[in-house]
């Protein structure tokens, strides 16, 4: 079955981009559907060619894609397939960018710097998208960029359960820097009230993914420290902090993180920190180089197919998940 069809016959499609069909036929099967036919190939000069399968005129089309590297080959192969869906008369077409690209770049720090969190809202809104679903936002700011519903879900209750489950005990949440702390002061209340602390650190603007740990501020010693942020992209802001944590006379440490960038030399870093374990979902694809013995991937799939459910049906998103939701 490639479509779900409700009594008034409201047809559910869902599309995926090539950049991580595995979690695509993951939240397809967690919604007893299947994948839309996709023809999707690129000429010799690089340029992107979609069509579909089958028809999606008067349909609720969900299109997936993982914006992983090479980040901008998947945004526009996204781009292409919603403008695709939109000429082939679908009905409304629903964006899902579970790691939302560009989401770094929020603001302006100097002058005559770009917004490009902006730009990728209102390229997706022009395209002819109508809604938009992620998870975990850099800023939840980035929410108001679209014009439209945005669907913000959140991946702590499927990470703080993984956490209290394998570590029951004797646990303190660190957030990697003053800036995270409402995301930290979340995950101590999903552990049930347990000690707060962050990480006093330092960074050149000038240098992107350089920052320096100076010392944790909170009672951390004899406690296992979850150390929390929304991605791991060369992992050394993370290690750092694992670092820094132990320094302070820290049981140990896990790193958790929504979504694994794992750029450069994130793998050796993570697999030569003093981290016990680092736990992340799969909303960006991992490839075998990028698996190492410390790492737990947690799958985000039934949290997507949650969403998608309530969507199409015209549910409550906010109601299902901690968190922002529309």
């Amino acid at each position: 079955m490639r479509s779900i069809t409700t009594a008034g016959e409201k047809k559910l499609v869902l599309v995926s981009g090539r950049a991580n069909t595995e979690l695509a036929e993951q939240v397809a099967q967690c919604l007893g559907t299947e994948l839309l036919p996709t023809d999707v190939y690129n000429f010799a000069n690089g340029e992107i060619y979609v069509r579909f399968g089958e028809s999606v005129r008067g349909t609720d089309v969900f299109i997936m894609q993982s914006h992983t590297t090479p980040i901008n080959e998947w945004v526009m192969e996204q781009l292409i397939m919603v403008d695709a869906l939109k000429r082939a008369s679908a009905k409304r077409i629903t964006v899902i960018a579970p790691f939302f690209p560009y989401a770094r770049q929020d603001k302006k720090h100097r002058g005559r710097e770009p917004i490009s969190a902006r730009l990728m809202a209102d390229l997706f809104k022009t395209a002819g998208a109508d809604r938009l679903i992620t998870v975990d936002l850099h800023t939840a700011q980035i929410q108001g960029f679209f014009d439209g519903p945005v669907d913000h879900l959140v991946a702590l209750p499927i990470l703080s359960d993984y956490v209290k489950e394998n570590y029951p005990e004797d646990l303190a949440v660190v957030s990697p820097d003053a800036g995270r702390i409402k995301v930290a002061e979340n995950w101590s209340s999903s552990l049930g009230g347990v000690p707060l602390a962050f990480i006093h650190k330092t960074r050149d603007i000038t240098r992107p993914n350089e920052t320096k740990a100076n010392r944790v501020v909170g009672e951390v010693e004899g406690r296992h420290c979850v150390l929390v942020d929304d991605m791991i992209d060369t992992g050394g802001t993370i290690v750092q902090a694992a670092d820094a944590c132990m320094a302070a006379g820290a049981k140990g440490v896990i790193i958790v993180s929504t979504h694994a960038v794992f750029s450069g030399p994130a793998v050796e870093r993570l697999t030569n920190s003093v981290a016990e374990e680092v736990i992340v979902t799969n909303t960006l694809p991992l490839s075998e180089e990028m698996m190492f013995d410390k790492l737990t991937v947690l799958s985000i799939a039934p949290l997507l197919a949650r969403a998608v459910h309530e969507v199409f049906e015209d549910g409550s998103v906010t109601s299902l998940f901690e968190g922002d939701g529309a």
